[in-house]
């Protein structure tokens, strides 16, 4: 009924309702015995019934009782005195002190409310033996047990309620916890996705549009002189948008790479090597070792696309005129490596990448390496080529210790 008692339930408000009937009735049972029995004074008994359930009533009623302890203490305090003139005119308003007892238990704090039982049920079984003109231990026990009753019932609930509430707030964080989490999953899926994309989009279609640039540039520098020549790389463009349109169909219906339908990863692998001689002024040579053994779907592509980033920065920035690329199957290990005799780089002098130059490759085959527990090493110095190496475990990346790459 104020700030600081427990806010009211379809439960609770029952109660409150059963203690309001029951304040009522004892009230009206002290003035009806009081016309029944001919009680002296039964004018007045009848009348402190009526003003006591009068200021009973306006209790619940006035919102100030509601939300400050200061008015309910004042609201108990009349109730109180009400009762008390009404005791001292009935022995019958001995029992309208158990109602009064839940009362001020539970709109008083802990202390105060427990002291005002212990007065109510002192003054109840006092003002009952005056009527009686004299005093037994009998009838301390009906007030005292009721208090204690009432004691005990209001304690066990404001403890249930207690815990009803830490167990409510639990369940409150619980649910927050379990929403972060959906939307951190939920944005880890995102970048993963957005990374996956992104290396995809790098080793296929960016490259092949870089391989269709070329192709059209030695077009271009062919047309005055050769003719028959800017046919041939026209055509070869052609086919590398037709190849590089196909990739992208196959992103958007989500499928594998179609380098890899119906064909082994070596197969593939072959083939980029012959197409990457046909289109460019270099060549690609493909060399299997090992006993090759069925490899999951991850592996086949980050292989295969690691394959085709290495060939398009040797055909864009070695000035090679061959490439070896070699898939190693060494038991609980696959290996790809690519050595070309271009004029090499200092791998520590690397420009930072950028979208308008490009410079992702490296970083693009890294990322694919380390997603599979697998390393990548790069040899190289100016004027003695490039070695690559991607090594990749056959076990899960979980089961796998994952190297540092150097």
């Amino acid at each position: 009924m104020n700030s600081a008692a427990p806010a009211l339930t379809p439960t609770t408000r029952a109660l409150a309702w059963c203690l309001h009937l029951l304040a009522i009735g004892l009230l009206s049972l002290a003035a009806v015995r009081a016309v029944t029995g001919e009680r002296p004074h039964a004018g007045w008994i009848i009348a402190a019934s009526v003003l006591c359930g009068l200021t009973y009533a306006a209790g619940p009623v006035l919102p100030g009782v509601r939300r400050s302890r200061r008015a309910a203490a004042l609201w108990l305090a009349a109730v109180g005195a009400c009762w008390t003139v009404l005791l001292a005119l009935s022995a019958d308003g001995v029992w309208v002190a158990f109602p009064l007892y839940f009362l001020q238990l539970h709109l008083l704090p802990r202390r105060a409310g427990v002291a005002a039982v212990v007065a109510t049920a002192v003054v109840a079984i006092a003002g009952f033996a005056v009527h009686q003109d004299s005093f037994s231990a009998a009838m301390a026990i009906g007030p005292a047990l009721g208090a204690a009753v009432a004691v005990a019932v209001v304690w066990g609930y404001q403890a249930l309620y207690r815990e009803s509430e830490h167990r409510r707030r639990l369940i409150e964080e619980l649910t927050a916890t379990r929403a972060d989490l959906a939307a951190a999953q939920h944005t880890a899926g995102v970048l993963a996705e957005r990374d996956r994309l992104a290396r995809e989009i790098h080793d296929t279609l960016a490259q092949g549009l870089s391989s269709i640039q070329l192709l059209l540039r030695a077009a271009e520098r062919a047309l005055p002189q050769a003719p028959q020549n800017a046919a041939r790389y026209v055509d070869q463009a052609r086919q590398a948008a037709a190849d590089n349109l196909a990739e992208a169909r196959r992103f958007v219906a989500a499928l594998t790479p179609p380098t890899l339908e119906g064909t082994t990863l070596a197969d593939a692998l072959e083939r980029l090597c012959t197409t990457t001689s046909a289109r460019h002024r270099i060549t690609a040579r493909f060399h299997l070792t090992g006993d090759p053994v069925p490899l999951t779907t991850a592996h086949e592509v980050a292989l295969l696309r690691i394959a085709q980033s290495a060939l398009a920065n040797t055909v864009r920035h070695a000035g090679a005129t061959t490439s070896e690329v070699t898939l190693s199957y060494l038991g609980d290990h696959v290996a790809l490596d690519t050595v070309d005799d271009g004029h090499g780089f200092d791998p520590t002098l690397l420009p930072a990448s950028d979208p308008e130059t490009g410079g992702f490759g490296l970083a693009v085959m890294r990322a694919r390496t380390q997603a599979l527990g697998g390393t990548l090493t790069i040899e190289s110095a100016p004027g003695r080529g490039t070695a690559l190496a991607a090594r990749l475990p056959l076990t899960p990346p979980s089961a796998t210790e994952p190297e540092a790459h150097p």
